[in-house]
């Protein structure tokens, strides 16, 4: 079984096709501009392949984007060229993640939340972007519910069968130690031949409540503004799959 990622990344884009990027980009945008952030730096944790990064660039925001998959990254790079965009791409993990300075707003999108499975481990990447945000700067970020992982997505299998990839997601959800295992056989398709090569990789990711996200907030030292169903206007509630949380830094003084 491989490392989370190292085989995905090169069909990431392809089996993500169905991503709304661009409504997701423009409701970020706008959340962005409401709290007065309209510009300047922002970072992104856990950017991957830099879809939203590179769409928050054409935006006219100055980008950091940070992931700690060397595959994904070389894509994203890719990206920036195309877009001949000035995004900074940072190889690191986000429990320990180091900025040149301070940023107007962190963003972490596409459940990179749920994949810090320890407590305090997630509590120091809260603490991490309450120190590298601007006074009153803005971290916004989404994750996947309990009823995701348990209602929506547990004891599952999912299958696709494509011209030139395919693959298995055998999906479990563990209740009492609230952790999903998704277990990723991916089958690609070798250049000029019929034969198929196989890549596993196991995904574990980690369920939160919206009431414990709140109590690390507070924990970090940041302070919680709001929430939604993503990327909705819609408040969270017991069949939510994904929350979308905005909170500020408060206490820092230039």
């Amino acid at each position: 079984m491989e490392n989370t990622y190292s085989g995905f990344a090169a069909v990431y884009d392809q089996l993500m096709d169905n991503t709304p990027y661009d409504e997701w980009t423009s409701y970020l945008a706008g959340v962005l501009k409401k709290y007065n952030i309209p510009d300047g730096l922002v970072a992104e944790l856990g950017c991957g392949t830099g879809n939203i990064t590179e769409r928050l660039a054409a935006l006219g925001y100055d980008m950091i984007g940070i992931d700690n998959s060397p595959e994904m990254l070389d894509i994203a790079q890719e990206k920036k060229a195309e877009n001949n965009s000035s995004s900074l791409y940072l190889c690191q993990d986000m429990r320990e993640f180091e900025l040149y300075g301070t940023v107007r707003a962190v963003v972490s999108l596409c459940d990179s939340v749920n994949y810090i499975t320890d407590e305090e481990d997630l509590l120091t990447v809260f603490k991490f972007a309450n120190n590298y945000l601007d006074p009153e700067g803005l971290f916004i970020f989404d994750f996947n519910t309990l009823h995701y992982y348990r209602d929506t997505v547990g004891e599952s299998t999912i299958a696709e069968a494509r011209d030139d990839i395919s693959f298995i997601w055998d999906n479990y959800f563990d209740e009492e130690t609230e952790l999903n295992e998704l277990s990723l056989s991916l089958f690609l398709k070798e250049e000029a031949s019929e034969l198929y090569r196989r890549r596993d990789e196991l995904h574990i990711q980690r369920a939160y409540t919206l009431e414990k996200i709140k109590e690390l907030i507070e924990k970090a030292g940041l302070v919680f503004v709001d929430s939604f169903s993503a990327y909705t206007d819609d408040k969270p509630d017991d069949d939510t799959d994904r929350v979308l949380v905005i909170a500020k830094e408060h206490g820092k003084t230039l």
